[in-house]
């Protein structure tokens, strides 16, 4: 062992040992605010308290402010038996978690205690602060190559790279739990990093068996803060849920990490900065959460070294209004959006994504001309059927009428169907530009037709789109031209 290695050991160690006990009292209690004197001259704002509790309960509490020479305190758990002298102990100046890859398949709280009945958790050798800086802008790599997230609509229309952050904007009950399990279990990743924050308790469980599933949770760290936990509580859990994605980044892995969801996180942090005596300022949101946003979400992408954390937020817009100030705020700072649309949803269409108003900004950058060109055409097809859809479902527009128009109409349909899938399905990366290319009618590489054939089930002509005497069969398209001028070819041969 090298004697930096050895002196970092040490440094570690030395830091689990218990620091100095200090007291201070509480002077006030006020909704969720606890005030304490005596420790103002040691307390710093992020800084922590144990306040003792009658019936020996103790309370972990944040201090948020300061004001009239007492620390303002946010408690962890609820703050019943918390009456007027009693102790506050200084605790751990910094909140640090130790984490190992033996914590993939649990599920944690957001102290990074076990909820899942396993057992103890081992701990690492390594203390990662929860509230840590995002690398450095000029040092940290840019984003990878292509990630294949399993889900045919985002892979074609809005492709993803390692490192990218993506947001899901959706109202209540679009599909995004669902579209989050399939992201989950199909990415091509090494690890998963889930937080589900302010999730109703009552379905944590669910997800994580029903939707996740035990191949998708052996891969993963689940954290987990309920709507009923405190806003501290809810907080910390998008802290941790960080904290751990920038571990097994920085030992060279690629990680997923998923976040259900920013917008009650933002609600967490509203409560905060009102309770502390924050002004209110765009619905209510304190302004406190729009310099915390960025720090949070510019946590993920690329590291340093060889890993990366590619990040993938969801947004819970109130009122399906995309505008609100907390939607509006995320989607400035990721480098894409994903929209699921309610009208697309009730239409039985799921994942109910909004290819047209979703963007991916690392395309067509990490594209070739040929798929540029293929997802172009069919952007302008259901641009098009969209701009005429009231016309077309009521019957008013007229067949013949406009060239494009009649296009979209004999397309749209086909790529409607190209577009949902089953939340058991996974698609492959390639498979999807081969796929779209066949609905189009548009000629594609041979290799990846294959290839794209073998991951489409049930269809006779992927099944075929393999090789006959060492050449491709071309495409449905290319067959039927090929009759067609041997049946002109033979009928010459006739009339001769």
């Amino acid at each position: 062992m090298t004697a930096p290695t050895a002196l970092k050991t040490f440094l570690d160690d030395l830091d689990r040992f218990p620091p100095e006990r200090l007291y201070g009292r509480v002077a006030s209690v006020l909704g969720m605010l606890v005030e304490v004197t005596g420790l103002e001259g040691v307390l710093s704002v992020g800084g922590r308290c144990d306040v003792l509790a009658r019936g020996d309960r103790r309370v972990p509490c944040e201090v948020v402010g300061f004001r009239d020479k007492r620390a303002l305190l946010l408690p962890f758990g609820s703050v019943e038996g918390i009456a007027l002298g009693c102790k506050a102990e200084l605790a751990v100046a910094q909140p640090r978690v130790r984490p190992d890859p033996a914590w993939l398949g649990r599920v944690v709280n957001a102290l990074g205690q076990p909820i899942d009945g396993k057992g103890p958790l081992p701990q690492g050798r390594e203390a990662y602060p929860l509230r840590a800086a995002p690398p450095s802008a000029h040092a940290r790599k840019r984003v990878g190559g292509k990630i294949d997230l399993g889900v045919r609509a985002l892979n074609t229309f809005q492709t993803c790279c390692r490192g990218q952050r993506m947001g899901i904007f959706a109202g209540s009950g679009v599909g995004k739990s669902v579209l989050l399990s399939m992201l989950a279990r199909y990415t091509a990743s090494d690890v998963n990093v889930i937080g589900l924050i302010g999730e109703r308790g009552r379905e944590v469980q669910e997800w994580l068996e029903d939707e996740l599933g035990p191949e998708g949770l052996a891969r993963s760290i689940v954290v987990v803060a309920t709507s009923d936990e405190p806003p501290p509580m809810r907080r910390q859990a998008v802290y941790l849920t960080m904290a751990l994605a920038e571990y097994f980044r920085d030992h060279g892995k690629d990680v997923l990490c998923l976040i259900d969801s920013i917008t009650r996180f933002a609600m967490a942090l509203r409560e905060i900065g009102l309770a502390a005596g924050e002004p209110p300022a765009a619905k209510g949101y304190t302004p406190s959460v729009f310099g915390e946003l960025p720090q949070v979400l510019e946590r993920a992408g690329p590291g340093v070294n060889t890993g990366s954390i590619t990040g993938l937020f969801t947004v819970l817009v109130e009122g399906d209004d995309h505008n609100e100030p907390i939607a509006d705020a995320v989607r400035g700072i990721l480098d894409g959006h994903i929209v699921l649309d309610r009208q697309i949803a009730e239409r039985g269409r799921y994942p109910a994504i909004n290819t047209l108003r979703s963007i991916s900004r690392t395309m067509p950058a990490c594209n070739t001309q040929a798929q540029t060109e293929l997802v172009t055409r069919a952007r302008r097809l259901l641009s098009t059927y969209e701009d005429m859809g009231e016309l077309i479902r009521i019957g008013a527009y007229k067949h013949g009428s406009d060239p494009k128009v009649d296009e979209a109409i004999k397309y749209v349909p086909d790529i409607e169907a190209f577009l949902s899938q089953d939340k058991q399905e996974r698609a492959d990366l390639e498979s999807g530009y081969a796929a779209l290319a066949r609905v189009l009618g548009m000629d594609w590489p041979a290799e990846d037709a294959s290839s794209g054939a073998a991951a489409q089930e049930g269809s006779a002509t992927e099944q075929a789109a393999q090789t006959a005497g060492g050449k491709p069969i071309p495409p449905k398209n290319d067959l039927r031209r090929a009759r067609r001028q041997k049946k002109a070819a033979g009928a010459a041969g006739e009339g001769a």
